[in-house]
């Protein structure tokens, strides 16, 4: 497997949103890397003072199965469902001893200078694309979003402007607004003394 067996799509498969942050497993960044998780892991702890919290941390024992219970329920019993299994599977069921670990955008990027490979490089050049289109796609729906609320707003107005009913509503709204003003300014007070000429 070299870089180019390692898509967009395929990575972006693998990025999980974990206490809202996405992340990546460290079983899926070994498989991609192509090395052991142990050897992953273990080349993190070499390095403790590269991974802090915001770049890497355990999963509790909820969150993992709750990550399991997710995939199996909407994916059944799917190839991705028994890999994440065996991810996160408790010891005595030929699964790990400990929690998985799970990687943020810049645990990964850290990664490949712990790791060193060739491979780590551009599996690390393809997952920071996943993240960078990743954000896009997110800012592309959020202006969306924003366009169809306001194209919704705006037939809204236009709807009860051309209502005779939602004219009179406006009418009488624009006389609940003149009936609160302060007197002094509800009142036209008239000029007293002769025209400037």
């Amino acid at each position: 497997m070299h870089a180019a067996a390692a898509p967009i799509p395929l990575i972006q498969s693998r990025i999980y949103l974990i206490r809202g942050q996405k992340v990546l497993l460290d079983s899926d960044l070994s498989a991609l890397y192509e090395v052991e998780t142990r050897t992953l892991n273990q080349a993190v702890r070499r390095n403790p003072g590269r991974f802090p919290e915001d770049f890497m941390f355990q999963l509790t024992p909820e969150e993992a199965e709750s990550l399991r219970s997710q995939f199996v329920m909407s994916n059944g019993m799917s190839t991705e469902a028994l890999r994440l299994q065996n991810a996160t599977s408790k010891p005595g069921r030929g699964g790990r001893r400990y929690q998985p670990y799970v990687f943020t955008e810049q645990g990964v990027a850290m990664l490949s200078s712990v790791l060193g490979s060739e491979r780590a490089i551009q599996v690390n050049i393809a997952i920071m694309r996943t993240f960078v289109r990743m954000r896009h796609l997110l800012a592309t729906h959020e202006e969306l979003a924003q366009r169809l609320d306001e194209v919704e707003r705006q037939q809204l107005v236009q709807h009860w402007q051309m209502d005779d009913h939602g004219q009179k509503i406006g009418q009488l709204l624009a006389l609940m607004d003149q009936l609160l003003m302060p007197e002094e300014e509800n009142l036209n007070p008239r000029r007293i003394g002769f025209p400037a000429g």
